[in-house]
Parts: C-alpha cells; sequence; structure tokens
C-alpha cells in the first residue's frame, strides 16, 4: 500500500542511452553503455527508501488537495502519476504530448501488487510494456496481461519450496498472517489446500487488518492489537508471513505491540519464513527500533548475485555530486536525520547536511549497502529494456539503407513494438547470469533462501543457505544447508520444533484425536506382531516373512526355528516317560507270559491280552516319531502308525468286552452263542476295525500325504518346523474312528461291568475306557489351541496319558494278584469267587 513506482524511458541512440523516472517527475539521466551498471540500479534503491519514508510532493498537483501519508492507499494518486509521465514534461496535459525526445517506451513498476495493478489501467491503453519487479497482480483481462513482463519468478516455485522447507525441517503445525488482498485471496484458495494435502496442519490463518481513514481507524488498531494475542497464544513456533514489502512494517510494529500489552517478548519467540515479496523497510519512525526479533527468520528471495563495483559506486554518490537526482537530498535528509540549509528559512530543525556524509556508516535498518532481491530485479529489468532496444536497431540496421533520417526513425518507435522482443530477450548480465522470459511472460530463476542475522547496532546480515531451483531435476528442486542456519537465541542453536504434539516415537503409531486437526493425535503402541521403526507412523507394519518384532517392537529380528527336539527338556521329558512306559508294559508282557497257565491269565482269551500289550507297547514306542527334526519319512509315519496302533488297541478292548457278554449269555442252557466265544469272534472284530484304520491312512497317503514344513505365522518369535498333516479332514477321521470305537467300547463294557464272574474285567475295562475318553476328548480343543511345538507336546502327551491308563487300569490289578497274591490266582479260588458273587 505504500507509494513506489519506478518508471522507465529509454531512448535509443546507437550508445542506447536511457533515462529512468519515478512518480514525482524528477528525471535521472543515466548512459547505459559508458555509466557503471550500479548507475542503473541506483535511483531503484534509492528511491524505494525514500518512498517508505516519507509522502511523495506532487507538486505539479492543485494545492487545494489534502495530501498525507495515507495518500497513498488511494489509486487515484498512481492514476495521476502515470498520467502525468505521459504527458509532455513539466506540462500536465492528459492525452497530449507536445515533445518526442522524452517518450516513455516502458515502465517498470513495484513493488506493490496494487500499483501496478493501477499503472496497467492507463499503461495498457498506450500499448506500453511494464516490468514488474515485485509480486505481480491478478489480471483478470487478457489484454492487460500481454503488457505484462515480471521480473518475479513464478511464484508456484516458491511456495513449493516453502512447502519442501516445512516438511523437511518437520514443521507440521504453523500459524499463517497474510494481507487481506488478491494475493491473500489466491493464498488461501490454493496454497493453503495444498499445504493440506501434504501434512501441514494450521494453528490459526490471521489476515492483517486494511489500513482505513478515520472512520474506522480504532477498529484497525483492534484488529491490529489482536494479532500479537493470537500469536501469544499459539503453540506453533513457525508462523508463515505472506504479504508484501508493506506487511514489514507490521511485522516492525510487534515488538512495541507486546511491550504496550505487558507480553515478554521472549514468550513470543517464533521462527518467522517470509515470502519473497516482501523485503525489510520502515517509516521514518521506526529507525531506532529494535530488530532483533528478525534474528534468525527465515525468508525467500528473488535469486541475485552481487553486481562488481555497486558497493564502491554507492560510495561516490552524495547529493553533491548528484544535483539533478531530484530523491537525493530528500533521502539523505531521511537517512542521516539531518536537514539541507535553506536560503528561503533561516529556521534550523535538526543537524545540517553537509552532503559528505557516508552511507557506509548507516545502520542496515536505514540503508542498505548489498544489492537486495528486489534492487537485482530492477538492474535486470532496465538491461532486459535495453537489449530489447538494441535488438531492434539490430534488425533494422540489417534491413535498411543507411541514410541520415535512420536517427529519427530509431527515435520514433512505438512502445508497443517492443514487446515481441522483450518476450524473446536472453543476455548474460555483469553478474555473468542469464536473464530470459518464459512464454507466460515470467522471469525464468529460481529463489534463494535467507537466514537473517541480526546485531546489537540495528545491523543485520542475509545469510544466503540454499535455493530453489525449478529447472532442476525433482530430487533436486530444494537444495540448502540446514545445518548452517542460525535459530534464534532461545532456541540455543538446536532445531526448533513445531508440531500439534511430541512426536510417536518408535515402536509407537499415530491415531486421531477426535474433533481435532489431522496434525493432533495419540500415540499407541504397536499390536502384537506389528513394528514400527520410523517416527510417526500411520499405523505399524508387520515384518517380512522369517522375522518378528523385538520387545521394543522398532525392528524386526529372525526368528529361529523350533521343532520339539531330543536336547530340550521338555523332548527329554517325554521321551523318559515313552520309554519308562514302554519298559513297564514290557514288563508287564513278561509276567503274563511267565504266567500264561494261570487261570486269571487265560481268563478273557490270552491271544487278546497279548496283542494288546503289544499295541500298548508300540503305541508308547511311536510317541518317539513325534520328536526330533521333522523327516519326510517320520511325517508320513506318525499320524498314520499312531491310528492304527491304537485302532488295534481298542479293538482288542472291545472283543475282549464282547467276550465277557458272550460268556456269560453262554452259561445259560442251550445258548448258541458259545460258539462265539473264544478266537472266532475277537479275530474278526480286531482285524475289521484295524483294516478299517488302515484303508483311511492309506487313502491319506495317496491322496495328499503329510510333508515337513515351515510355519512363519503361528509363533510370533519361532519358526515352528512342522509336520504338514496336508488334508486336515483325514486327521480328523483318523480320530474320529478311534473316537467311535472307544465309545463304543465303552459302552459295551459299562452294560458288562456288573456281569458275575470270577475276575470281573468289565469293570476295569470301563474305568480305563472313561479315562481314555476323558484324555481323548479335552485333547481337541488343546490341540487346537496350542501353536508350534507344543501342539506335537499335547498330542504325544494324550498318547502317552491314554495308553498308560489303558495299561494300568486293566492290567495292573491282575500284575497285583499274580506278584503279590498268587493264592487267589488258583482255579479253585476263582470258583470260590464265582460262586460268592452270584
Amino acid at each position: 500500500m505504500l507509494f513506489l513506482v519506478s518508471i522507465l524511458v529509454l531512448l535509443p541512440p546507437v550508445v542506447c542511452s536511457a533515462s529512468v523516472s519515478c512518480a514525482n517527475s524528477d528525471r535521472l539521466h543515466i548512459l547505459h553503455k559508458y555509466y557503471h551498471p550500479g548507475d542503473i540500479i541506483i535511483s531503484g534503491i534509492i528511491s524505494q527508501f525514500y518512498a517508505f519514508s516519507r509522502p511523495i510532493n506532487f507538486k505539479t498537483y492543485p494545492s487545494h488537495e489534502p495530501i498525507d501519508d495515507l495518500v497513498h492507499f488511494f489509486a487515484r494518486w498512481t492514476y495521476l502519476a502515470t498520467i502525468e509521465l505521459l504527458s509532455t514534461q513539466g506540462r500536465f496535459i492528459p492525452n497530449y504530448k507536445c515533445d518526442v525526445k522524452d517518450n516513455a517506451i516502458a515502465f517498470l513498476g513495484g513493488p506493490n501488487s496494487d500499483l501496478c495493478h493501477f499503472m496497467a489501467t492507463i499503461l495498457c491503453m498506450y500499448k506500453i510494456p511494464q516490468l514488474i519487479y515485485g509480486s505481480a497482480p491478478v489480471i483478470n483481462n487478457r489484454i492487460e496481461g500481454v503488457f505484462f513482463h515480471q521480473m518475479f519468478p513464478n511464484g508456484v516455485h516458491q511456495y513449493r519450496g516453502i512447502l519442501q522447507l516445512l516438511l523437511g525441517f518437520g514443521w507440521t503445525w504453523i500459524g499463517v498472517i497474510f494481507m487481506n488482498d488478491e494475493s491473500g485471496e489466491r493464498l488461501l484458495q490454493n496454497v493453503i489446500p495444498m499445504f493440506s494435502q501434504n501434512g501441514i496442519c494450521f494453528d490459526f490463518i490471521q489476515d492483517l487488518p486494511h489500513a482505513t481513514f478515520s472512520s474506522g481507524i480504532s477498529d484497525m488498531v483492534e484488529e491490529g492489537l489482536e494479532i500479537p494475542k493470537v500469536i501469544v497464544r499459539s503453540t506453533a513456533t513457525v508462523v508463515l508471513l505472506h504479504g508484501e514489502i508493506q506487511t514489514m512494517l507490521f511485522l516492525r510494529m510487534l515488538p512495541v505491540i507486546l511491550k504496550y500489552e505487558d507480553i515478554p517478548v521472549n514468550q513470543t519467540s517464533k521462527i518467522w519464513i517470509m515470502t519473497a515479496q516482501m523485503d525489510f523497510t520502515s517509516v521514518a519512525f521506526q529507525r531506532n527500533w529494535d530488530i532483533g526479533f528478525l534474528h534468525g527468520a527465515i525468508s525467500f528471495a528473488i535469486h541475485s548475485m552481487q553486481v562488481s563495483g555497486f558497493q564502491k559506486f554507492l560510495q561516490n554518490r552524495n547529493p553533491t555530486t548528484e544535483k539533478e537526482d531530484g530523491f537525493i537530498r530528500d533521502f539523505w535528509q531521511q537517512a542521516f536525520d539531518c536537514v539541507f540549509s535553506s536560503p528561503i528559512s533561516d529556521t534550523k530543525v535538526g543537524e545540517t547536511c553537509t552532503g559528505e556524509e557516508k552511507l557506509e556508516t548507516l545502520p542496515d535498518s536505514v540503508f542498505e549497502m548489498r544489492m537486495t532481491g528486489h534492487s537485482y530485479s530492477v538492474y535486470n529489468a532496465v538491461y532486459a529494456v535495453a537489449h530489447s532496444l538494441h535488438a531492434i536497431h539490430s534488425f533494422k540496421f540489417k534491413y535498411r539503407k543507411r541514410t541520415d533520417s535512420r536517427r529519427q526513425e530509431l527515435l520514433n518507435h512505438q512502445p508497443w513494438q517492443l514487446h515481441h522482443y522483450l518476450s524473446k530477450v536472453s543476455f548474460n548480465n555483469s553478474a555473468g547470469e542469464k536473464i530470459s522470459f518464459d512464454q507466460n511472460g515470467e522471469l525464468v530463476a529460481g529463489f534463494d533462501l535467507i537466514n537473517w542475522v541480526t546485531f546489537p547496532n540495528q545491523s543485520f546480515l542475509r545469510v544466503k543457505f540454499g535455493k530453489i531451483d525449478p529447472f532442476a531435476p525433482k530430487d533436486k528442486l530444494f537444495t540448502a544447508a540446514l545445518d548452517a542456519i542460525v535459530w534464534p537465541s532461545m532456541f540455543n542453536q538446536v532445531q526448533p520444533l513445531s508440531r500439534c504434539n511430541d512426536i510417536c516415537h518408535l515402536g509407537y503409531h499415530r491415531t486421531q484425536k477426535e474433533g481435532k486437526s489431522f496434525c493432533c493425535y495419540d500415540c499407541l503402541p504397536c499390536p502384537e506382531g506389528k513394528f514400527s521403526n520410523q517416527k510417526d507412523m500411520d499405523d505399524c507394519s508387520e515384518c517380512p516373512e522369517g522375522y518378528f518384532p523385538n520387545h521394543k517392537r522398532d525392528s524386526c529380528l529372525p526368528k529361529d526355528t523350533s521343532f520339539l527336539s531330543y536336547e530340550e527338556p521338555l523332548g527329554i521329558s517325554l521321551v523318559t516317560f515313552a520309554l519308562s512306559f514302554s519298559f513297564i508294559t514290557s514288563l508287564v508282557l513278561g509276567i503274563f507270559i511267565k504266567h500264561q497257565d494261570t487261570p486269571i491269565v487265560k481268563a478273557n482269551n490270552r491271544n487278546l491280552t497279548y496283542t494288546l500289550l503289544i499295541s500298548l507297547l508300540f503305541s508308547f514306542l511311536c510317541t518317539l516319531l513325534f520328536v526330533g527334526r521333522p523327516e519326510k519319512l517320520t511325517c508320513l509315519l506318525r499320524q498314520t502308525a499312531f491310528g492304527i496302533i491304537f485302532s488295534i488297541a481298542v479293538s482288542c478292548i472291545l472283543a475282549k468286552t464282547t467276550i465277557v457278554i458272550l460268556a456269560f449269555m453262554a452259561t445259560k442252557p442251550g445258548s448258541r452263542m458259545r460258539k462265539w466265544v473264544g478266537k472266532r469272534l475277537a479275530t474278526p472284530i480286531v482285524l475289521s476295525c484295524s483294516l478299517f484304520q488302515t484303508a483311511i491312512c492309506t487313502v491319506w497317503l495317496s491322496v495328499s500325504p503329510p510333508f515337513p514344513d515351515y510355519d512363519m505365522h503361528s509363533m510370533a518369535e519361532e519358526i515352528v518346523l512342522e509336520c504338514n498333516e496336508s488334508l486336515a479332514v483325514m486327521f480328523y477321521c483318523v480320530l474320529g474312528f478311534l473316537g467311535f470305537l472307544a465309545i463304543v467300547s465303552f459302552s459295551v463294557a459299562f452294560l458288562a461291568r456288573k456281569l458275575p464272574d470270577s475276575f470281573n474285567e468289565a469293570k476295569f475295562i470301563t474305568f480305563s475306557m472313561l479315562v481314555f475318553c476323558s484324555v481323548w476328548l479335552s485333547f481337541v480343543p488343546t490341540y487346537l489351541s496350542a501353536k508350534g511345538k507344543f501342539m506335537v507336546a499335547v498330542e504325544i502327551f494324550s498318547i502317552l496319558t491314554s495308553s498308560f491308563g489303558l495299561l494300568g487300569c486293566i492290567f495292573f490289578p491282575k500284575c497285583y494278584i499274580i506278584l503279590l497274591r498268587p493264592q487267589l490266582n488258583s482255579r479253585g479260588q476263582l470258583i470260590k469267587l464265582k460262586h460268592s458273587r452270584i
């Protein structure tokens, strides 16, 4: 909103001279060929400072118009200044020009986009090229847009660079302050959504108050006082300041407002990120204000280079040597806080200016001796027009005869003829950089990243620590030496954090807080079997196959191969029990063979007894197939051997129980059951049951036999080497048939438990089958809930327990009588016992 218009008037003689004009109609004549490059730029620098230090004195305007600092908010002054420059020098007659020497052929405007827009309203009617060295205004009229040539790169690259900077530092929780104008609307409509889509959240988005006149000044002040309070309440460490050059005036006011509100300045220490449209400036009453709030700030700037000899040129510049420069006297008075003596007035209002003061003695907050990004753009803009005019001259010189009228023809160039050459201009400036425009009339350039370092004497350094090169490969768009950044003192040179909450550490993942921004979340530990090896993970990941999460769940460890081995305590214990039970079974079998002629051994079919003992012996021994590393052969034999052996054992018990019932029925006179008692019935029962189970196992092995396999998933920290049953349905068919035999045997034995007998074996069979069925009924849920090698251990335990239950319940009572009560193992005693029970 503060007013600055720099207007470029170029005349094309052979040496290509130029004339630079500013809004107050003072003329600075600079010779392009013979003057130092610094000459071209000095008017832009000094007039820029001057314009922001005091209002322009429009001497040619009616004296009854009220002119004060707020005059710069009026668009009409821009229109008047533009029209005045299109008129004859010294005479304000719109649309008339009485001389042909000082024809304006191009205008250089900036740094405020509103001013450029107001200029365009007039200049586009005359088809005069306009070079904008600040942010370009929004031009809705395509005809007006044709005459714009922007010395400012495409702003999209800047916003992408800001996004990369925020993401690079992990600053996902920021505040935004912007000017409520067209550029601010573009920020809200295009940039803020882009930031949100890439994970940036906003604690606040605050617009600066409009500059208004007396009727609304109180509201403007009230709004302005609220902004520091919003900043103080914010938990965001980083604040993006989006505006133009006058926005710096607000930033400089911030410490004063905080002091007025009794808020300690150190409570509001923020990392300021400023856009390239901004630059350091101040009004006269701010010259002695502290600039410490800028220490550690980061700003984007149009890529620039230092022009050789520029500082030397500034050192030689003063009001004494440059009497035709209408700006330099006013600038000198403002910069050195002095006044030049006037013959008209004898009143002394301050120190007298000598004109010999040195610019280099001024602090940077008053005048910078280095070329800024805006000044570099003005420098290149002047040369762009000069090179375009030179191109026109070369073109006409090539295709026209050399006549005395050639100079007059060149002097009468029309402004619209320059557009074609400006759009295609390409040259290397004195700093060695190539200057050209793209198809949209925008400067082909990138942005520099600047770190502000301030000093107590009101001086500061702009330290370049990186750049944004939109023409580099995508992975090199943003390059910066982040370690070189100087941070505000309160952060003790440690990179600040700006997040809604602490990051989720390794082993945790984020979960959204209800009703909060997506940057605000809680951290929960990873669930069982998952891990997170990065901070702020949205979800935990599963380890690759063959790995498992460690205790902290922040990395994966290789799984150990696990199987029930002979070396571990569980395997040793089971093998010991199996061998012990096998030995006991062998011992019982030996006892029965030794006493095979005794009545108690002969009772209930001696051959069935031997078959049952041998099957129990093999059932104990078959458990050894389950221990050790699974191999192809052991996997084939495990379940099939177990199923067939147990079928023989249970069928023997069924046969023994059936014989007991038939023996009782055969004692009745005339009974036909006598012929079935003995081997005639026992053999078919045992063979049929065994062969049926064998058929099931044969089908299983033929269709899809078990095989060694690795179970990667059932155990979290181990790879289980197991025998894959392949067809689980066949395994459950084997168990189902065994269960059917056991239930039938138990039912028959239960019915025969009270039958009179000299040694009623049915009672012991009933109890043994009760133990057997209980073990295998509990086996199924236990087996299904177990994992890894413990599944094998459960099956081995069930085999050993059920087999030992049969052995103990059926044979231990008989061994007791054979070994300890031999007097009861006689025919007479058995007959006596039989009659006593009847």
